[in-house]
């Protein structure tokens, strides 16, 4: 498979630079595998597209201000991404600037140094968050990374949209943005509907938005991620298959969650890359959004979508105008 055949053409104009109020308010694609069709519908009306018994698995991880600006012992200014969870301590980060060398502490603020561990390769590096509260420390002092393609600085209201209602992990740099369009009215809603809700943790890193610069798509590699899928979803998972209910995955993080576990309980890191041709184990919907183009996201909603009908869609999307990428619209497949 050649990556170009994932390609679409995305007009700038529809990249969504802010979420919608209120959140269920979002535009749903409603996908259905067996028929082909594509309808058309919003984030609020999601129950009708769900049975009673179903199973949503969420990813509660947290997003934290990971982007910090400090200064090295010379006085010279500096930036810190953290890009990938090792500890609540130690992290991978990008660091921008000359002259970074092991050893070296860089001061944040009175109550937060970032010390560095070691040198990975180009401007990478591990890293230890010097301070007695390093979570605390990171909320006070940092801003939320948004994503790139936003092409504008955190604002007010990204401390509160690029985050679940129901974040209570922290360890992401990336927010599984599925999950964005959960109100707590929307989820009232689904309960009331008989639709159960499960999570796991998958720590997001900012691996999320690497190009994927091969030209066959077998030969790309997902960044190792954190993950943790406990006891007691699994048993929701079983129960319901053993119902006859349909796990649904919110997000593409939860898919791989589940596709990593299987049926048991697992806590460690997964670089599990799906691509068209895997063959899925538990997950038996997906809700997700649009994703970039040659990107191993949208390899991801082809494999389970089948590539044609992904792509069409997509196509679809741009004809009706839906909103694009971590602030947009999203679909149901199933």
């Amino acid at each position: 498979m050649r990556v170009e055949d994932f390609d679409y053409h995305l007009p700038e104009e529809l990249i969504a630079k802010y979420p919608v109020e209120p959140r269920h308010g979002a535009r749903l694609m409603v996908l259905n595998r067996k028929t082909l069709e594509i309808k058309h519908d919003t984030f609020w009306n999601l129950p009708l597209y769900l049975q009673e018994g179903d199973l949503l698995v969420f990813n509660n991880s947290k997003v934290l201000p990971a982007r910090l600006h400090g200064r090295k012992p010379t006085g010279g200014r500096v930036e810190v991404l953290l890009t990938d969870y090792i500890t609540k301590r130690e992290w991978y980060a990008l660091i921008g600037g000359k002259g970074i060398k092991e050893g070296m502490r860089i001061d944040v603020a009175e109550d937060l140094q970032v010390e560095v561990l070691q040198h990975i390769e180009g401007g990478k590096f591990r890293v230890r968050l010097l301070s007695p509260d390093p979570l605390k420390a990171l909320d006070k002092h940092g801003k939320i990374p948004i994503p790139p393609y936003l092409k504008r600085e955190e604002e007010t209201l990204d401390r509160v949209y690029y985050q679940t209602v129901f974040a209570c992990v922290e360890g992401s740099v990336a927010a599984p943005t599925a999950s964005l369009h959960f109100s707590e009215e929307l989820l009232k809603r689904l309960e009331e509907h008989g639709i159960k809700k499960a999570f796991i943790t998958l720590h997001i890193s900012y691996g999320t938005f690497k190009p994927v610069k091969v030209q066959d798509v077998e030969l790309h590699r997902v960044d190792p991620e954190y993950v943790k899928v406990p006891e007691e979803t699994i048993r929701l998972v079983e129960e319901t298959k053993k119902a006859l209910g349909r796990v649904v995955a919110v997000g593409t993080t939860v898919v791989r969650a589940l596709e990593t576990a299987g049926f048991k309980p697992f806590e460690g890191w997964t670089e599990l890359y799906i691509y068209p041709g895997y063959k899925f184990k538990v997950v038996d919907a997906l809700i997700t959004n649009f994703h970039l183009p040659k990107s191993s996201l949208l390899f991801l909603v082809c494999a389970f979508g089948g590539r044609e009908y992904i792509l069409r869609a997509y196509q679809e999307a741009v004809k009706e105008r839906y909103r694009f990428y971590s602030y947009g619209d999203g679909m149901i497949v199933f």
